[in-house]
């Protein structure tokens, strides 16, 4: 049997268990608060698991490992701001949105970010906080699909626009099926697998290149100073721009509508106090095994044409066709796995949060599943025709949602009042500063990208918040 039929019957295997997840997960939703929350009944390991690989996916596995290729040992980093992200994340805000939001029987980030608002400012929030949701995961879920197509690339020979189409129509066909149980489960079993990979992988390259003396010197020969220095050979002021704005990834965290949601949708506390510890070994292993295999990758493979594509290089090189195919197909499927939360999030802007089909229950669920299939079909385009380095358009999304909805939620949660046109300031300034500087020239870290539309933000409703009377 050789290569590309063990990938394709993984492959056909693993995408029959996800429909099979998607059909069981159907008999389980028959209400809007089922699809998009899955009836608040989320556990502890689906919670923590769908979380992670939905944080995560292609931009860890491809973009993580491609950016420690080629910038070095600095990228640890950007690996530290993310995992600082999450602390915050499910320590701070995890148990006030999930208390808030069950308090005022809020389904989704929209809802609780236009709270307490009424009239035509609130209408102008749900408006604009849909539309750059919207915009965003166009984005974003092309990046998912852009990850798939080079998966499928490097394995065979079979063209990116037909890779790009086949991945994207059974995450849309398993999404429509089941909303967010068939998302959770299926995020879950992908992170799983990612977790196994971000293990298996590393160790096998760390043995391939002699151990840790083996990989010190290997290092040491094929790093420039750039790459060996923990701030890319800059000083000074620039070395500060390169930390704080690397840190700063974290601050997308606070506004991703499909990694809050999980927050509201939690079972309780203790589901809660127990998903927090999943989530960090899960990080800990992840990052940790990604930004190793990027270095490690650039001292067995000195010259890659794509950096983003190490983590594919590696597994050939390392493992047999078997085992290699195996563990290819698995990835292939857990890299795309944070596009599905995110076309359940962009339904949820359309049916719920802009009410269209709100006359009736189930025209809700259609319009949801409506929007899907045509958000599927955006993005597919604009992974075919607009292609661009998954790390670059992932953290541009990441960046800019966080920047948006990310200085109300802390705002929110802390019960400070906000008059309503400080709220819809701070969204439209956060988001249009985060395209303005994606647009310019990079900074050291992208520390105007990543830092300073969040703390404008900040500042927008420090200057809003309602006197106590």
């Amino acid at each position: 049997m050789d290569n590309t039929t063990v990938v394709i019957i993984t492959l056909v295997v693993y995408k029959a268990l996800l429909i099979a997840i998607g059909f069981w997960a159907s008999s389980r939703t028959r209400s809007e608060e089922d699809f998009f929350l899955g009836g608040r009944k989320l556990g502890p390991v689906v919670a923590a698991i769908s979380y992670s690989s939905s944080a995560s996916s292609a931009w860890t596995l491809l973009g993580l490992s491609g950016a420690a290729y080629v910038l070095g040992v600095s990228v640890v980093w950007i690996a530290a701001g993310s995992f600082i992200g999450m602390l915050v994340a499910w320590f701070w805000i995890a148990p006030r949105l999930m208390a808030f939001s069950r308090r005022h029987d809020h389904l989704t980030l929209t809802e609780f970010l236009a709270h307490d608002t009424s009239g035509g400012l609130r209408r102008a929030i749900v408006i604009t906080v849909s539309v750059i949701v919207i915009f965003s995961f166009v984005f974003y879920v092309a990046a998912q699909f852009q990850g798939a197509g080079n998966t499928f690339a490097s394995t065979f020979d079979m063209s990116m626009a037909n890779a790009i189409i086949i991945g994207a129509l059974i995450i849309m066909f398993y999404t429509l099926l089941g909303g967010f149980w068939a998302v959770s489960v299926t995020d879950t079993l992908q992170g799983l697998l990612m977790a196994f990979t971000a293990l298996l992988l590393p160790l096998a390259a760390l043995a391939e290149v002699g151990g840790v003396d083996g990989f010190v010197e290997g290092l040491r020969a094929v790093s420039t100073p750039a790459q060996l220095s923990w701030t890319a050979s800059n000083a000074g002021l620039l070395a500060i721009g390169v930390i704080v704005g690397s840190l700063s990834i974290g601050f997308g965290t606070y506004g991703q509508p499909h990694l809050l949601v999980r927050f509201m949708a939690l079972r309780d506390e203790k589901a809660m106090r127990q998903a927090r510890v999943i989530t960090i070994a899960w990080y800990g292993v992840v990052f940790s095994g990604m930004c190793f295999l990027g270095l490690v990758g650039h001292v067995l493979h000195a010259s890659v044409s794509n950096p983003e594509t190490v983590f594919f290089v590696l597994t050939e090189s390392l493992f047999t066709p078997l085992l290699g195919s195996i563990l290819l197909a698995a990835v292939l499927s857990a890299i795309m796995s944070t596009a599905d939360s995110q076309l359940l999030v962009a339904a949820s802007a359309i049916a719920h949060d802009l009410g269209l089909g709100r006359e009736h229950p189930q025209r809700k669920l259609l319009v949801s599943r409506l929007t899907i299939v045509g958000l599927v079909l955006v993005a597919v385009l604009v992974a075919l025709f607009l292609p661009e380095k998954i790390f670059s358009r992932v953290l541009f999304a990441w960046s800019a949602l966080g920047a948006a909805f990310g200085p109300t939620l802390f705002f929110r949660l802390v019960g400070a009042r906000i008059k309503p046109g400080g709220v819809w300031l701070a969204i439209l300034l956060g988001f249009g500063l985060s395209v303005l500087f994606y647009l310019l020239p990079n900074t050291p870290g992208d520390i105007l990208e990543r830092l300073v539309p969040f703390a404008s933000g900040v500042v927008v409703l420090l200057f809003s918040r309602q006197r106590s009377t």
